[in-house]
């Protein structure tokens, strides 16, 4: 028992200093990721830091795997509850206005951040930013495709081209509410988006009006 509830708190020290350690990064970046910060932020000694990290480097690969699951729980597991197709696609992007919305980061996109930062910088965490970039990627085109396939877009829809506008959409509000913090770009964001697919739809009433 006493050792189950030492691996216990061990797990939950790990979760706590990963949650601070993605908040942090989405601000700073993985380079700003340091123990001083991340100790005083957990309430963690810095030698309990090398219980559970041997270098920064794995640190900063636990971290992308953290925002992962925190992706994937906030963002993609809520729209995958609307029904496939364009119903589904239009969810995922407004699912993922709501993580903005509700400021579940300090710097609202963790791998926005990232992805600027590791982009021309060769190694395995690079690598680990563009799989998890481009898995995300794949999604979105995975149900503009279902969208195709039940019928709710037409034949004639790029796939390719139609994802990367939901995507680039989603991103911009980023940048925007980092500098003016204000709900019309999220309410533009979410406009622009619904008005595309709405456009491109047999049956626009799959979607709301507004």
């Amino acid at each position: 028992m006493t050792q189950d509830g030492r691996r216990l708190r061990g797990m939950r020290s790990r979760e706590a200093i990963l949650t601070q350690a993605v908040g942090l990064a989405s601000v700073e970046g993985l380079d700003g990721l340091s123990l001083g910060k991340l100790a005083t932020a957990t309430g963690t000694s810095k030698s309990g830091f090398f219980a559970h990290w041997r270098d920064k480097e794995q640190l900063q690969l636990d971290a992308i795997e953290w925002a992962v699951r925190q992706w994937t729980e906030r963002v993609i597991t809520p729209a995958l509850r609307a029904p496939a197709g364009v119903r589904r696609l239009f969810a995922l992007h407004e699912s993922r206005l709501d993580f903005y919305r509700d400021g579940v980061l300090p710097g609202r996109c963790f791998f926005f951040t990232v992805q600027a930062e590791f982009d021309d910088r060769p190694g395995p965490v690079r690598d680990r930013v563009a799989r998890a970039m481009g898995d995300w990627e794949a999604f979105i085109l995975r149900l503009v495709a279902e969208a195709k396939a039940r019928g709710e877009l037409p034949d004639s829809v790029d796939d390719a081209q139609l994802a990367y506008e939901v995507d680039a959409l989603g991103e911009r509000v980023i940048s925007r509410l980092r500098l003016h913090d204000g709900p019309l770009v999220l309410v533009h964001a979410r406009r622009a988006v619904l008005q595309r697919l709405r456009a491109l739809c047999p049956d626009p009433t799959l979607l709301p009006e507004d």
